[in-house]
């Protein structure tokens, strides 16, 4: 092994658990008593092991065991844990977001639109808005419409803070595509539906992979909408922290087992992911 392989390897390694380090101790706080919580120094390995935390989570909270309604406009649908209603909110809205966002992006990506320039430009304005400005208008819009504390009305708003971000990610994944493609097929007599779907589309598989995680994420871990047009009915996983999280210990654990789910969707995603951050690096 060389002096460089050597020093890029120890490098590698060290990031990695600069990253990792505060998840492993999240986890440990999840595994301990209280005691060893407070414990100065704290206790990386030897620690008394403590799961009262998690049957208590999986057994009389309310986090798991209590079946609640799946609340659309208004009208309880059926019955689910609580637990469940974060995946619904995440998922519905990533769905949503990449079927707006693909299209969209391919438009502005293919067609000569007057203007496109400023559109990119006010899209991308709309990222720096922080979610906690415009709570307040989108509470009184959905009192208004009725959606208020529904699990429309939040996928809804997950997919409006989403959506900018998404079409940018796209639309530079689209213009790494040659256009020779898109030409070629016309040429042959493909329709522009046909060229998109069926040429296209394949190609990007990376990028859309990428882009669904990245706004699942958000949606997984968003507080301040959540908080904010939800009441009674609708609790995400991160509202349902702060009611059920008495000590420090349940909080570690509902955070532990709430990163699961987006650890195995970037697992899955893994080969897709890493094609797709690198597809779309040469922004235009």
């Amino acid at each position: 092994m060389t002096i460089r392989s050597f020093l890029r390897l120890t490098l590698s390694l060290l990031i990695t658990i600069i990253f990792f380090f505060p998840i492993y101790f999240w986890i440990l706080i999840s595994l301990k008593k209280d005691k060893d919580i407070y414990s100065l120094p704290p206790k990386l390995f030897n620690f008394e092991l403590d799961l009262n935390s998690y049957e208590n989570m999986f057994g009389i909270s309310r986090f798991f065991n209590n079946n609640e309604s799946i609340n659309f406009f208004g009208n309880d649908i059926f019955q689910i844990p609580r637990f469940i209603y974060t995946l619904i909110i995440s998922l519905g809205s990533t769905i949503l977001v990449i079927i707006i966002s693909t299209i969209s992006a391919y438009c502005l990506s293919r067609m000569k639109i007057r203007g496109k320039e400023y559109f990119l430009l006010l899209l991308i304005s709309t990222r720096i808005i922080p979610p906690v400005a415009i709570a307040i208008p989108l509470y009184l819009m959905y009192k208004n419409l009725f959606i208020l504390d529904t699990h429309i009305g939040i996928i809804l708003a997950h997919t409006l803070m989403n959506l900018p971000l998404a079409v940018l990610l796209m639309k530079s994944f689209f213009d790494d595509i040659p256009k020779d493609i898109d030409e070629a097929a016309v040429m042959d007599g493909a329709s522009q539906f046909y060229v998109f779907w069926r040429l296209i589309m394949p190609l990007t598989i990376g990028g859309i992979s990428a882009t669904a995680v990245l706004c699942f994420i958000f949606s997984w871990t968003e507080f301040i909408l959540a908080l904010i047009l939800t009441q009674t009915n609708i609790k995400t996983i991160t509202v349902t922290s702060i009611t059920l999280g008495s000590s420090w210990s349940n909080i570690a654990t509902i955070g532990t087992i709430a990163i699961i789910p987006t650890f195995i969707i970037i697992f899955l995603a893994q080969k897709n992911l890493v094609r797709g951050l690198t597809l779309g690096s040469s922004y235009k």
